[in-house]
């Protein structure tokens, strides 16, 4: 992670103004939906891409594997599909 040297004050009602180079370089317009993080003392925004989510639990991890018809799978939707396969093994 690297500092961009910008500093913002955190106003009377806890917003953070993103600078506007900033949204311009990620793209992100009036509205656009953001997940938040903590780690230890760190807050981390990161834009939300609907498409990266899982298809089974709607989670958005960077361990999600893109599956071959373009959908994502986190690990918690794999396990619940694979107890769902395995509690219906009479396809045969």
């Amino acid at each position: 992670m690297r500092s961009l040297g910008i500093v913002r004050k955190v106003d009377h009602l806890g917003r953070i103004v993103i600078p506007k180079e900033l949204r311009n370089t990620l793209k992100l317009d009036k509205g656009a939906p953001m997940e938040i993080f903590v780690d230890d003392d760190m807050i981390i925004l990161r834009k939300y891409v609907v498409d990266e989510a899982c298809i089974v639990t709607g989670e958005i991890t960077p361990q999600n594997k893109r599956l071959a018809n373009g959908m994502f799978l986190s690990p918690k939707g794999a396990e619940i599909l694979k107890k769902e396969i395995d509690s219906n093994k009479t396809w045969e």
